[in-house]
């Protein structure tokens, strides 16, 4: 295993085909600073630019949080038009995690509140453990949700159950988080970073020409009416139909063995 540092307080953990994009400031329980958020951006880009890559793993080292969002006691320095200058600097880091063309997979456990649940809500699947605690508390601060949330969060759960949260700005246990569809799968108590990772070795064992574009046509056809949706589909199918992968796909399934993926 193989580790790159992006600043202070970001890593990314290689291994095989699979990343962990690791959230790493433990005195501030991952609280995102402008220097942290440039650290995110910059392991974003650098994954996206890496063929090898084929899912990711957004994880946490403190043992009480994935992430509390953002740093409010820098936010609280700043002028209004430090402000200003910080917001591109905060956006890049959760559309880096957004935009990431490989499959991106949260592991949760303990708090995920503001901006570190808009970091698990820009991944394609949530796995959370017993100990997560989730939500968008920014109207209590007088903000709003900054990093997708108003966004991202009603594509999940529906407008209605994301304005009871957003509104509320009440915190959700894992449990109802589950059953809301906050999170995805639940993972034995300490188990969301394991069993993240299971789930990234399997997609890492599929065509990364095929996840790409299927992850790609699950986005781009997101809030599109069946017929656009189909064409979005239909582009994406052909841009795999006359793929390396697709040919070795086919030819490893006849040949019953596994596939050695060229990935292009």
């Amino acid at each position: 295993m193989s580790e790159q540092r992006y600043g202070e307080w970001v890593a990314v953990r290689r291994d095989g085909f699979v990343a962990e994009l690791v959230l790493d400031r433990p005195k501030a329980m991952n609280a995102v600073s402008s220097e942290m958020a440039r650290g995110i951006a910059a392991a974003c880009a650098a994954l996206a630019a890496d063929r090898d890559v084929r899912a990711v793993v957004l994880t946490s080292t403190h043992e009480r949080a994935f992430c509390v969002g953002a740093d409010l006691k820098e936010r609280n320095s700043l002028s209004d038009a430090e402000m200003l200058r910080h917001r591109p600097v905060s956006r890049a880091a959760y559309t880096g995690v957004l935009e990431l063309p490989m499959p991106a997979i949260a592991a949760v456990h303990g708090y995920a509140l503001g901006g570190g649940f808009e970091l698990a809500l820009s991944c394609d699947v949530i796995v959370a453990d017993p100990t997560a605690v989730l939500g968008l508390p920014e109207v209590s601060v007088g903000v709003i949700p900054g990093g997708g949330g108003t966004q991202l969060l009603p594509r999940r759960v529906g407008a209605a159950r994301a304005a009871e949260l957003i509104f509320s700005a009440r915190r959700v246990a894992a449990g109802e988080a589950h059953e809301l569809g906050l999170v995805d799968l639940l993972a034995a108590e300490g188990g969301a970073r394991t069993e993240a990772l299971e789930l990234a070795r399997r997609i890492a064992g599929n065509s990364p020409v095929g996840v790409r574009a299927a992850k790609k046509a699950l986005r781009l056809g997101q809030g599109l009416d069946l017929r656009a949706g189909l064409e979005v589909e239909d582009a994406a199918w052909r841009t795999v139909a006359f793929s390396g992968d697709r040919a070795e796909g086919v030819a490893a399934f006849n040949e019953k063995r596994p596939p050695n993926w060229p990935g292009e």
